[in-house]
């Protein structure tokens, strides 16, 4: 069944906007914050402002009339700061935040066309990487995606506005000392970008690899402790999460030093831009162009400028690594499935199901999504109803892509019908409502017994669950285990494997299914469990008159099959 993983897959530019426009707020919230924004801005520089003024007004000792306008813009604007900084904070999470749903569900939902096949052969995030890395981008990634709108967009739309009208009062009160003001705010803007760039670039692109690399480390290690206990290597795992997480402690560091050299570097030309302000003024107040207030508000106007005006560097870098999520995400939830996934048609029909049908494959050839080379070649295969037919074979004879196929996992080249009816002209769910597979690992949710067996049918009782299991031999167990609600563990921990096949097809009974793929059923249990499990399968279905497509590598008594299929090479060899 394995195959080489292919390259991990280069998202495209198309893709990493998709994922940004979904992050990005609708442009009614969007505005919300960014006035707010733009308020609490504008009441900081206009507080500094005005204080600067009222102070050096009051040393002048005027009537108090004269400075009780200055008083209550004072603490009007400090008021506003706060207030409106409260505001745009509150605007802006809720609306990030509720396009971070959308943007989850958008992922989940491109990833579940992918599944089973495609999620580890196309490069999505589960090929080459873990659990640990898909999870990663599920939650931290879409997590960073939240700074485009909060650190990126608004801080550049939000300390644009403050800068371009603090630069035209400036200009308003001397001309020379907006120049002044105007050059030291793209000085701080082109030093900032450069030095957080050479500070700090490399490391916002890597955080959230390393992120990810870690989940996976600590991941696999959680998931292996016990067998890793049993062969001594958990050491040895336990020093892959520790360099794991000093490289990403190593970068964390980086990217901190670089803000910090960022920081530094916009407040030098913040005194810079003190000191032209100054410089620019004296002279104007001693040639009489303006008092003394104004050049007090000259001085420490850009001060207040430049606390604000200090995100745009810092926006630089968090666009990196909000671009850095976002090609992660577009990568693993890519637009277009690769090719090998089944697509339904647009004017795809039901399938009316009618007892048990016909299956047949006709030159049909298949490959596994991602793959170029084909895993089926001209496969010429018919199911009758009520057969019970034994499909055996090499490892890598294509004996799971062919169950896989039949199931409309993986796409397929060629003719393949269901009493007649071009399964291509119809709906996938249809398909896998007649077409069950039991798959050689089945999979068990950490949840009990009852909701396992529900997952096949929501609404069978628990007097139809208990019959199943009786059916399958299970019933016994069951009930010294604590019946329904006995809990099955992470994956299944808690039962055997040989538990864990009778579970799968107690699912499959519940489902109903006409027609059952079993795929290796004995691979995971000894000879003598795995017999009596294959004799269990294929008797049962003799007695429900379904058809069997049985994988297997093991001996099968004579009696118990209608017929048998050999495969190699992805070809059926005798039918």
């Amino acid at each position: 069944m394995s195959v080489a993983d292919p390259e991990p897959r280069t998202p495209s530019r198309a893709d990493i906007r998709r994922i940004l426009r979904l992050a990005l707020p609708s442009g009614r919230r969007l505005a919300v914050a960014i006035a707010f924004g733009a308020l609490s801005g504008g009441s900081a520089v206009a507080l500094l402002a005005v204080s600067a003024w009222l102070i050096a007004r009051a040393a002048e000792q005027p009537a108090l009339m004269y400075l009780s306008a200055a008083v209550v813009g004072v603490r009007a604007f400090a008021l506003g700061r706060a207030f409106f900084r409260y505001l745009e904070r509150l605007a802006g999470h809720d609306a990030a935040f509720r396009r971070l749903g959308g943007v989850r569900a958008d992922m989940y939902a491109r990833l579940v066309p992918l599944a089973p096949d495609g999620l580890g052969r196309a490069g999505h995030g589960l090929g080459r990487a873990g659990g640990g890395d898909l999870l990663a981008r599920f939650a931290d990634d879409v997590d960073d995606l939240q700074d485009y709108a909060l650190r990126v967009v608004q801080p550049l739309i939000t300390a644009g506005l403050v800068a371009l009208l603090s630069v035209a009062v400036t200009f308003w009160l001397l001309p020379g000392a907006g120049l002044a003001l105007v050059a030291t705010l793209a000085a701080a803007f082109l030093a900032g970008a450069l030095v957080n760039r050479w500070a700090a670039g490399r490391a916002e692109r890597r955080i959230a690899p390393l992120r990810a690399n870690l989940a996976d480390s600590v991941l696999d290690l959680v998931r292996s402790l016990d067998t890793l206990i049993a062969y001594g290597a958990l050491p040895a795992a336990q020093e892959r999460v520790s360099i794991a997480s000093a490289a990403l402690t190593r970068v964390v560091r980086r990217r901190a030093t670089g803000l910090g050299l960022t920081a530094g570097a916009v407040s030098l030309l913040a005194g810079a831009a003190t000191a032209l302000g100054l410089a620019a003024g004296v002279p104007a107040l001693s040639a009489g162009h303006i008092d003394g207030p104004t050049l007090a508000v000259l001085a420490l106007l850009p001060l207040a400028v430049f606390e604000v005006f200090g995100a745009l560097p810092l926006a630089l870098g968090a666009w990196r690594r909000v671009r850095t999520s976002a090609e992660r995400i577009a990568a693993t939830a890519p637009d277009a499935l690769p090719a090998g996934i089944p697509v339904d048609a647009a004017d795809a029909v039901s399938l009316v199901r009618t007892g048990v049908p016909q299956l047949r494959l006709s030159r049909a050839s298949a490959h596994w999504p991602g793959a170029s080379a084909p895993v089926l070649r001209g496969v010429e295969l018919t199911l009758e109803p009520g057969e019970r037919v034994l499909l055996t074979g090499p490892t890598g004879a294509g004996k799971t892509a062919l169950a896989h196929a039949l199931t409309r996992l993986i796409d397929l080249d060629g003719e393949y019908t269901i009493d007649g009816v071009d399964v291509y002209t119809v709906r996938q769910d249809d398909v896998r409502a007649i077409v069950g597979l039991c798959e050689q690992r089945p999979h068990l949710f950490d949840a009990d017994l009852r909701q396992n067996l529900l997952f096949a049918r929501e609404t069978a009782s628990d007097e139809e669950l208990l019959e199943v299991l009786e059916r399958v031999r299970l019933g016994g167990w069951a009930r010294e285990r604590g019946g329904l609600d006995t809990p099955m563990g992470e994956r299944g921990a808690l039962v055997s494997g040989g538990q864990a096949q009778r579970i799968a097809l107690a699912r499959a009974l519940l489902a109903d299914f006409p027609v059952l793929i079993v795929d290796e059923p004995t691979a995971n249990v000894d000879a003598a469990v795995g017999s009596r499990i294959v004799h269990d399968i294929l008797s049962t279905a003799a007695e429900d008159g379904r058809t069997v497509l049985l994988i297997s590598h093991s001996e099968v008594p004579a009696d118990l099959v209608t017929r048998r299929v050999r495969m190699a090479g992805g070809v059926v060899l005798d039918r």
